[in-house]
């Protein structure tokens, strides 16, 4: 098997690169999103505490 066959995926190339590329976008933002939100409500606490 070349790797020209392997990333052609006997056909199905378009569906299975599909797939992964989202399958991988999906695990990042997993990631990302609640770090983001975590910063955020950091910042928002940090606010609030100094205002009392």
């Amino acid at each position: 098997m070349t790797m020209q066959e392997f990333f052609a995926m006997g056909g199905y190339a378009f569906y299975v690169w599909t797939s992964y590329g989202l399958t991988f976008i999906v695990l990042l933002a997993n990631i990302i999103i609640p770090v983001v939100q975590r910063r955020q409500f950091l910042r928002a606490l940090a606010l609030k505490q100094k205002r009392q």
